[in-house]
């Protein structure tokens, strides 16, 4: 039997996870993310936790095919990671450093992307060849997967939907420079940005006025119990994410949608809703696209990871 190990590298702690060579996780833990000093602790701390981990389940290094990681930020194929600021790192190859440490093949990708893969793989997108992962969370963000491969394109921003411009007339102002971006509107802030501008703006009575600290939650609970204002608010975000889905999907064409990241707790109500608002956008010939919830939850960019050295 062989193993590997899938590392998810967050600003606050790393995920890793040891897995058997038919995709099982067998180990899942959690250690701190010391980003002090340049982020100098972070891989040295990861090359211990494993080294622990084939102590406590007496696995030889020689049984190991290699670690996956992702990680915050760009990193080419080569390894070479161009400044993850989260972490406090520079430029480096990830490659060589944490395989000198480890004594193991090492490959890196970018976190988002190694979510899309984790879930294409083994959780919402499983069975397709081709996949689309949107992360509808504080911002929105996502990576494209073509047969079983990430795409990440010649600047690492492939899957990057969150910056697809719609058709929005505010045209609220996007932190990457630009207006319209689909980010603005369906994303969890997006989603409450525009219901408090609905509530000042109109005297159609909800349940949602004079709620303090206003959430995404709450918002779509009001939808699913009946309130109006609630219900037309998300059936325009659903319209601008279904606009963006559709133009995506204009360019990669994949056999499924994947919706995770907090909004995605809204189950059923936000699928239907986006694949609906979907067929409405939708080239023609992209009829038969399929959607479902993301199932990995947290765990995505650890299978995600590992698999970038299982292939």
């Amino acid at each position: 039997m062989k193993y590997g190990f899938g590392v998810d590298v967050g600003g606050t702690t790393v995920k890793l996870g040891l897995f058997d060579e038919t995709g099982v996780l067998l180990d899942k833990r959690e250690i701190p993310t010391h980003t002090e000093n340049g982020g100098e602790r972070i891989l040295p701390d990861i090359a211990a936790a494993i080294d622990t981990v084939l102590l406590e389940k007496g696995i030889d290094k020689s049984a190991v095919t290699g670690v996956g990681i992702g990680v915050p930020g760009p990193i080419n194929d080569e390894g070479v990671v161009n400044r993850c600021v989260n972490l406090n790192w520079g430029v480096f190859n990830l490659h060589d450093t944490l395989g000198a440490l480890t004594g193991l093949r090492v490959k890196g990708g970018n976190d988002a992307n190694c979510a899309a893969l984790g879930e294409a793989w083994k959780g919402g997108g499983a069975g397709s060849r081709s996949s689309l992962f949107v992360t509808l969370g504080t911002g929105v963000g996502g990576g494209v997967i073509i047969n079983g491969k990430i795409l990440g394109g010649a600047h690492g921003v492939g899957g990057e939907i969150g910056h697809i411009t719609v058709s929005a007339p505010d045209k609220h102002p996007c932190t990457c420079g630009k207006r319209g971006c689909v980010e603005q509107y369906a994303s969890a802030t997006g989603i409450v940005r525009m219901t408090k501008e609905r509530l000042a703006e109109s005297e159609t009575p909800s349940v949602l006025r004079g709620v303090e600290n206003l959430t995404c939650k709450e918002i779509f609970d009001a939808a699913k119990a009946g309130d109006t204002l609630a219900f037309e608010t998300l059936e325009q975000v659903f319209d601008y994410l279904g606009e963006a889905l559709a133009s995506a999907c204009c360019v990669c064409d994949p056999e499924r949608i994947i919706l995770g990241g907090g909004v995605s707790k809204a189950g059923e109500y936000l699928l239907d809703g986006a694949a609906q608002h979907f067929e409405k956008h939708m080239f023609h010939a992209c009829k038969g696209t399929e959607f479902s919830l993301a199932t990995l939850g947290n765990d995505a960019g650890m299978y995600g990871a590992y698999r970038l050295i299982a292939e």
